[in-house]
């Protein structure tokens, strides 16, 4: 007791080094997930831009004539167009954006353009996520022949 006529506490050292194993596994855990998410969102992107080569980015493309998008990861969306496949880096991170996400794009026009927003939702929900921005547009061309 102290004097103060109050209980003193004490950990056991098992107890410590218990939760510490505890907080190392779930951080491992984690860094597990993560690098298999990553992992997987390179080995679609490689996949798809495979045989393509990179043009010098742009601002807008035409909405008109792409399909897509095919959603890589947070970040990272791809649209396609003929031979040219549009690789959209966003300006930041969509923590919501999954590969089943539906995009609600608010366009201005008959273009998607650097910093058009847009909201991400899932089939069935009628809540959408957070506001995330376009990027700017790189073009992949496929060689011709």
């Amino acid at each position: 007791m102290r004097p103060n006529g109050r209980s003193v506490r004490t950990r056991s050292k098992g107890s410590i080094v218990t939760r510490r194993m505890i907080a190392g596994a779930v951080a491992l855990a984690i860094t597990a997930c993560a690098t298999a998410a990553d992992t997987r969102a390179d080995r679609d992107l490689a996949k798809a831009l495979a045989g393509r080569t990179p043009g010098e980015p742009v601002d807008c493309i035409d909405r008109s004539t792409v399909d897509g998008p095919q959603i890589i990861d947070s970040t990272t969306l791809l649209y396609r167009s003929g031979r040219h496949m549009w690789r959209n880096t966003l300006e930041g991170s969509c923590p919501a954006l999954r590969q089943s996400s539906i995009l609600i794009v608010e366009a201005h026009g008959s273009q998607m353009c650097r910093n058009d927003l847009f909201r991400t939702t899932e089939v069935g929900s009628s809540v959408p996520g957070p506001i995330c921005r376009l990027g700017r547009f790189t073009p992949y061309e496929k060689p011709k022949g």
